[in-house]
């Protein structure tokens, strides 16, 4: 491979991979990256609720089990290009513009080079490249890839690196996320008959009890967390009864409770005191629990990543990535990559190109101390 960390982060924001598509354009020209490296792919695909084929790519250098996982993913959100030209990468002032120049073309650019110049016959462990699809739209490829890959199933790596953007800090946690759909049932009649049944009244003795478990949730620090900022966990309450008219009766009301999980926060007691009160009304409840990501601080991939940024030391952050879900076959995983979370997402989108080369280094570091 003949590109460096630049030139390939520019070749991938010109291939168009928002959620909504498919992304087997640019899978296609990352498989045939890792390949042109050395590496074994492993390529897994679904078909999208939209009918769009999605592509998850697995590439490894070298035998073994352990190892280290560099994770990406390949999906953006859509570019805006009414406001800026969002696939047409450019170089201003250090900067590299472009849609996914950070979130996440560029880091993702920079482990494949990384894996790209290294010495493959020095492994003593196997390096891998995940490359996931969906990321922005629920972390559907991650669940995909954590439930269907035999390659990291059959040889777990012992570590892995989520390459996210964290302006080249490495983040040891972040919150996860706890869910309830709670769907109340009621009789649609004219109001004025006194005949129908609101799913509107049902719903919301539920919801005032959130509403009341949510104030505990701020005020007790049981269920809050103080190695994160902030320390509270989010917790937010939808509802709609689906634009039913102001004189008739709801026959459907739906209410979905959410909160953000951290290691020290009592989240399957706050998560169960949800879904039983739920429980208690009689209502339909569709209910998700996933833990935060969290590695140890002494672990050796912290110390290693520390070391690696002379002594930069780790945080934590509130937003969650592909760990959620990839945690559950790379048992230690840590977020460390170029650019801001902070333009992510955003017209003018853009990535430093010295923070870009910068985790190139630090990325071959991580292998010399974790697969040499």
């Amino acid at each position: 491979m003949h590109q460096n960390v630049v030139e390939l982060t520019q070749s991938l924001i010109k291939i168009r991979s928002v959620s909504r598509d498919s992304n087997a354009p640019v899978s296609d020209y990352l498989h045939q990256l890792l390949e042109e490296i050395g590496c074994e792919v492993e390529r897994l695909e679904y078909t999208d609720d939209q009918g769009e084929l999605k592509v998850n790519l697995i590439g490894r250098l070298g035998d073994g089990s352990g190892g280290l996982a560099f994770c990406s993913h390949s999906d953006t959100v859509p570019g805006q290009e009414v406001d800026w030209p969002a696939f047409e990468p450019e170089i201003k002032e250090g900067n590299l513009f472009g849609r996914g120049s950070c979130d996440m073309k560029g880091p993702l650019a920079a482990t494949i080079v990384a894996a790209s110049q290294i010495d493959v016959s020095r492994l003593k462990r196997p390096v891998y490249i995940v490359i996931t699809a969906d990321e922005e739209i629920g972390l559907l490829g991650a669940k995909f890839v954590a439930e269907k890959s035999q390659m990291l199933k059959n040889e777990r790596p012992a570590f892995g690196v989520i390459a996210e953007p964290t302006e080249m800090i490495p983040v040891y946690a972040h919150k996860g996320g706890a869910s309830a759909k709670v769907t109340s049932h009621g009789v649609a009649a004219h109001s004025s008959t006194d005949k129908g049944v609101s799913a509107n009244f049902e719903l919301a003795r539920f919801m005032a009890e959130m509403a009341d478990l949510r104030d505990l949730s701020m005020k007790n620090l049981d269920y809050q967390d103080d190695e994160f900022d902030p320390p509270t966990n989010g917790f937010n309450m939808t509802m709609t009864d689906f634009n039913t008219a102001g004189n008739v009766t709801a026959p459907k009301a739906v209410c979905r409770v959410g909160f953000r999980t951290m290691p020290k926060a009592n989240n399957e007691e706050l998560f169960d005191r949800i879904v039983t009160t739920a429980e208690k009304y009689g209502f339909e409840v569709d209910s998700r629990l996933h833990e935060p990501l969290f590695v140890s601080t002494d672990s050796p991939l912290v110390t290693a990543a520390v070391n690696a940024l002379d002594g930069r030391q780790p945080e934590t952050v509130s937003y969650g990535t592909d760990g959620i879900y990839l945690k559950n076959v790379i048992p230690q995983m840590v977020v460390l990559g170029p650019g801001s979370i902070g333009v992510a997402h955003t017209i003018q989108e853009h990535v430093p190109v010295a923070e870009l080369e910068q985790a190139v280094e630090v990325y071959k570091s991580l292998i010399n101390d974790l697969c040499f």
